[in-house]
């Protein structure tokens, strides 16, 4: 395969202003498509890295969906985080040189590998490439840090529609619909990262259907009464 096909340019991307600075030089934009390697395409069910392997490259997510989840000491698979297009994944190699969970697509997808070392030393020398890294990386550590308020203090509902409103807020940097989505992991999937149990997941969801909130139709969900959502989320806030 000639490397010209799948080299690509972070100047002419459409997802750039989500995964790159914003603001760039002409000079510093050449700069920075020198940082990614190649693009790669992962299967549905494909595995972009797994738990333990050597850490080499962050990747921006180009088209398609991930979850990143590690096996608890029973065999489960607990999901970590779900991961989109114009998202950049495998921060968690950073620490120790190596990966600390698997992430896997729940849909076909194609990332753009970028080398590490590359970024670090092109930071180097583009000083807002730096701050970007580090804007992501604490990007990171916000939504951790809302993942254990979510699964320390708040109920199912709570849980649920703090998770619905997330994933409509990033969908729509994305320029996706406010209202509308189709979840690209399962209930299982969704119960696993919430702490909430199958059924659990199910009822709520038919409780929010029933409340007017949400349409359901298998995967597909419509968000009829976003404000409805916010005041479940507030309301338990506004409790603590």
């Amino acid at each position: 395969m000639n490397p010209q096909t799948i080299k690509v340019a972070c100047s002419n991307c459409n997802l750039r202003e989500l995964c790159m600075p914003v603001g760039l030089s002409e000079q510093q934009l050449q700069r920075i498509d020198e940082v990614v390697a190649v693009r790669r395409k992962v299967k549905r069910g494909g595995t972009l890295f797994r738990n333990g392997e050597s850490f080499t490259s962050l990747y921006a997510i180009r088209t398609g969906f991930f979850k990143t989840c590690v096996a608890t000491e029973d065999g489960r698979d607990q999901v970590t985080g779900f991961q989109m297009a114009g998202e950049i994944i495998g921060l968690d190699g950073i620490v120790n040189d190596h990966h600390t969970c698997d992430a896997v697509a729940l849909e076909d997808a194609e990332v753009c590998v970028m080398p590490f070392d590359r970024i670090e030393e092109l930071s180097r020398e583009v000083n807002a490439l730096q701050h970007h890294v580090h804007k992501i990386m604490s990007r990171e550590i916000v939504r951790e840090h809302g993942v254990m308020l979510l699964l320390g203090s708040m109920r199912a509902e709570e849980r649920l529609a703090a998770f619905l409103l997330n994933l409509v807020q990033r969908l729509h940097a994305r320029g996706f619909s406010q209202s509308e989505l189709v979840l690209r992991m399962t209930r299982e999937e969704i119960g696993s990262y919430l702490g909430l149990k199958l059924e659990t997941v199910s009822r709520t969801f038919s409780k929010f259907v029933e409340d007017g909130i949400v349409e359901v139709k298998q995967r597909h969900v419509r968000i009829l009464d976003t404000e409805a959502l916010r005041r479940i989320v507030n309301n338990q806030q506004a409790c603590h």
